[in-house]
């Protein structure tokens, strides 16, 4: 398929890109539990009035995992190891189960390490076994330990020591772990870890935790930190990150899971973390890290989030509780999106002869069907738009698309965001719609993308044949 990308008669330069999607080179698949979202600990106990947040009972909340495509629940966050806040008990961790159950999302649940008690982890983790196996995807042992154990081999040395007690055959031997779950800074442990137990040990996934915008405190000038989450100089930062874990991981036959993931820890940025860019900023993430062979990502998130011994409000927080529901915040339609796209095989893509902040992801279900995601990272007065014109290739040929909007294309909107044209609503609905690309004489398909937004375009027809698209302002 080819995109050609015409010039805008009101554009102040015209930029010509190039994007090929290798339609019969499909590659990694795409985890169907990909999609996660983290919580801390606490929300797992009662609140203020005795009931539970993680409740069957709870529809709205389900209805919101259902809506957001989300696989995967991870409790623990700093609370998990925090000596302060109690330990669940069994009837906390029925609701939760009760719940995990209902939303149809399998649960990584993490036992206190710091100052924790070996015998009552081991008492919940067989009652969690014996109760709730199935929606289980594993246990993790300890949060963040790098805080609490400043080298790796004391903490490697207590970790083993639960997990023998574990999986005893008294016990729960069947029982499965992540880990090391450590903050950034700290990825090496992941590596080690992977080392260490190799895919014949007790380990489910490798675990690590990332935030690559960094401190949120350092974030004062949010117009800056927003450029800095949208840039080009971000991807580098990932394969930088990567570098010093994954490989060790994937040459070990073990797959890893970043378990709690945001752009700024401290609770998110103000005015960048709860903005439109937060949106196009974990639309890219999601892609880029499925590219590199991640089986998902849970984004930390709540009401509000620990750091430290404090709680404080959660800015990059997918979605905070209202009245009737749950708000979804931008970041939130970025995992809507990602939900719609992402089955299946993953599709090469690769961008030529560019000058735009433009990115692209592809994957294929393998039903003669091909998503394309198109990101603009372009924003502000310099900004460019595209208009597109595609040749899909493929017979008979079909086109939709919906895109990713928010007003005025100003990156640090807050509110009236839109995918396929429609808010998601607090009770969880949402209406959104494709449109159809109609296509034109000589069978092309005419698109156009302006700045700061996303565009997920859908093609069917007969087997594609290899697509290139050729886009520019």
């Amino acid at each position: 398929m080819a995109l050609f990308l015409m010039s805008d008669l009101f554009a102040r330069a015209q930029s010509t890109v190039t994007v090929d999607v290798e339609t019969q080179n499909p590659g990694q698949t795409i985890a169907t539990n990909f999609s996660g979202l983290s919580f801390e600990m606490q929300y797992v106990l009662t609140n203020s009035n005795g009931s539970h947040f993680f409740s069957p009972r709870n529809a709205a909340l389900i209805a919101l995992f259902d809506q957001l495509g989300i696989k995967s629940l991870r409790v623990g966050g700093n609370t998990a190891d925090r000596p302060s806040i109690p330990v669940p008990n069994e009837a906390d961790a029925d609701s939760l189960f009760a719940f995990a159950k209902v939303a149809g999302v399998k649960v990584i649940y993490t036992l206190r390490l710091d100052e924790g008690n070996l015998d009552a982890a081991t008492r919940m983790a067989n009652y969690l076994i014996r109760h709730y196996r199935n929606e289980l995807a594993g246990f993790a042992i300890g949060n963040e330990p790098n805080v609490f154990s400043k080298t790796y081999p004391p903490y490697l040395a207590e970790w083993k020591r639960y997990a023998a007690q574990i999986t005893a055959p008294a016990n729960s031997p069947e029982a499965k772990f992540c880990g090391p779950s450590t903050s950034p800074g700290h990825e090496r442990w992941a590596a080690d870890f992977a080392n260490e137990f190799g895919n014949r040990g007790p380990l489910a996934f490798v675990a690590q935790h990332d935030y690559p915008g960094g401190d949120a405190r350092r974030a004062t000038n949010a117009a800056a930190a927003r450029d800095n989450i949208l840039s080009p100089a971000i991807d580098e930062h990932y394969a930088k990150f990567a570098a010093r874990f994954v490989p060790a991981i994937l040459s070990n036959g073990l797959p890893y899971r970043l378990e709690e993931a945001n752009s700024f820890y401290d609770g998110g940025a103000k005015d960048v973390s709860d903005t439109f860019a937060s949106a196009l900023w974990a639309l890219d993430y999601q892609w880029w890290w499925a590219e590199h062979q991640a089986s998902g990502i849970n984004f930390h998130t709540g009401d509000k989030v620990a750091t430290s011994e404090t709680n404080k409000p959660c800015r990059y927080a997918v979605f905070w509780t209202v009245p009737g529901g749950y708000n979804v915040h931008p970041i939130g339609y970025a995992l809507k999106m990602f939900s719609l796209a992402a089955h299946g095989s993953l599709l090469p893509v690769s961008i030529e002869d560019s000058d735009l902040n433009l990115r692209a992801y592809a994957a294929t279900s393998g039903k003669n069907e091909v998503c394309l995601t198109l990101i603009n990272r372009e924003h502000g007065d310099s900004s460019r738009r595209a208009e597109i014109v595609m040749n899909p290739g493929l017979k008979k040929a079909r086109a939709r698309f919906m895109l990713l909007t928010c007003p005025e294309n100003n990156v640090a909107a807050k509110t009236d965001v839109t995918l396929g044209g429609a808010e998601i609503h607090d009770n969880g609905t949402w209406r959104g719609k494709w449109t159809r690309l109609k296509s034109t004489a000589d069978g092309k398909f005419v698109f156009d993308l302006p700045p700061a937004t996303a565009a997920l375009v859908q093609f069917a027809g007969s087997p594609p044949s290899i697509m290139s698209h050729t886009s520019g302002q």
